[in-house]
């Protein structure tokens, strides 16, 4: 039995390809890609350089090679739409620098760091040499946090089409006044019955914007019809987001659940979105593992969790392509609790029984891995998996930060990294700067 054990890891990395930092090593991934119309890009932490650095040069190559026209990210709308009138050449933003400093809330250092930066500019330069909008690649966010700028972002746009729907959204949205339209302070007033839920004032918002789009569409041009869907989608997270921060303190998988079907009818509205404007959509997500593995092969899962890679799979099926990121050690940028400061850590050596371990003793180095044929069902049986978000906490690191997972029927490719480094944040902090001691600290032992 151990014998046949041992021959299955081996025929794992049978088809694993190094990654040398040629120009070719990510060839086969693109061939596996094909017609596929949506990529979804992991990372096994919100932290690391080579996840950030890796996921850019892949979506060059789509964008460059492929004829993807979108890069879709675990971000606030508001905040990543700035990001997209920058690469457009719509916006006043001087450079990408600037064009980021929406992404001010915990955590900023996701975006605001330097690969994001670099991948920016690139972009913006690479639509500067295509005349027409319709070839140039767009830039959005997935996420449902951002309460009080997407309320501000419907009334502003409503200023500029509306004044009589501007005033209306502003009186719906004033229920928000007592919180200053902070939704974990919104959350905990409804929780503890201060206040009375909103949630009639944001969907008859969202109805009446909807009601309007005829009269609102009848303007000419694509941008036109961007500018309602951008108001549309903030007006659609205002009413998710009420209701996420609502579930958020019951402490259920009701919250989490909510938060992936946004990011799905996100993503799935930006698609027909795209597809109107250009006629055909092709995606590149970049989120968590967590978020773009397919839940229903992890311990999440069975615990009645889903997530976007499964919403995918299930709305898009082999048109999806699905890729998760792992390391066994190295750094990371990482706070040690909710709101704190950006810190650089040590992540430890993988634990025993995990990929990560087992990627670690096959020597390979760096390498991209294909869990079709041969490879996945040697790594079927399933093993411990590692997650670092925003927080990593190594004290305790088996209970936060690992779980049980089938990494094949959860990813269709693998990119691992065995020793990794922290993302350089754009504001580093005293913590982040000086990063925390070897674990021997002070003995030296």
């Amino acid at each position: 039995m151990a014998a046949t054990a041992t021959t299955r890891r081996a025929q794992a990395f049978r088809d694993a390809v190094a990654i040398t930092g040629a120009t070719t090593d990510y060839d086969g991934l693109l061939e596996l890609v094909g017609d596929r119309r949506l990529v979804l890009l992991g990372e096994a932490t919100h932290g690391t350089h080579e996840f950030y650095r890796e996921r850019a040069r892949i979506t060059k190559r789509l964008i460059e090679e492929k004829g993807f026209n979108a890069v879709a990210v675990e971000a606030d709308w508001p905040d990543a739409y700035r990001v997209n009138r920058y690469v457009m050449g719509q916006s006043s933003d001087p450079d990408a620098t600037s064009a980021l400093a929406g992404f001010e809330r915990f955590p900023a250092w996701m975006w605001r760091n330097r690969d994001v930066v670099g991948f920016v500019e690139w972009l913006r330069a690479r639509n500067d040499s295509h005349a027409h909008h319709q070839t140039k690649a767009r830039f959005y966010g997935l996420d449902l946090y951002s309460l009080r700028a997407s309320m501000e972002a419907v009334v502003a746009y409503l200023e500029t089409v509306d004044p009589d729907a501007a005033r209306d959204a502003r009186e719906r949205y004033s229920c928000f006044d007592h919180v200053d339209a902070e939704g974990p302070r919104y959350g905990r007033a409804v929780a503890l019955h201060l206040k009375l839920p909103c949630e009639k004032e944001v969907v008859d918002e969202l109805i009446d914007l909807r009601r309007r789009a005829h009269a609102i569409l009848n303007r000419d041009g694509w941008a036109a019809e961007d500018d309602y869907f951008v108001a549309e989608r903030n007006a659609e997270l205002v009413r998710n987001a009420e209701e996420y921060y609502r579930q958020m303190y019951r402490a259920e998988v009701s919250s989490w659940n909510l938060r992936d079907r946004h990011m799905g009818a996100t993503l799935e509205a930006l698609v027909s979105h795209l597809e109107h404007q250009l006629g055909r959509a092709r995606v590149v997500v970049w989120e968590h593992n967590s978020h773009v593995g397919d839940a229903r092969a992890t311990q999440m899962g069975e615990a009645g969790e889903l997530n976007v890679g499964q919403l995918v799979r299930a709305r898009w099926g082999t048109d999806s392509l699905l890729v998760g990121f792992t390391t066994d050690h190295g750094r990371v940028t990482a706070a040690s609790d909710w709101g704190g400061a950006a810190e650089r850590k040590h992540v430890r050596p993988a634990l025993p029984g995990s990929y990560e371990q087992l990627f670690h003793s096959s020597e390979l180095d760096r390498f991209f891995l294909p869990l079709g044929g041969d490879s996945g069902q040697g790594l079927r049986d399933g093993r411990l998996e590692r997650a670092i978000g925003v927080i990593y906490r190594p004290q305790t690191e088996r209970a936060s930060h690992w779980f049980h997972a089938r990494l094949p029927d959860q990813f269709d490719g693998v990119i691992h990294f065995d020793r990794t480094t922290a993302v350089e944040p754009l504001e580093r902090t005293s913590l982040w700067d000086e990063g925390e001691p070897p674990e021997t600290f002070p003995t030296g032992l």
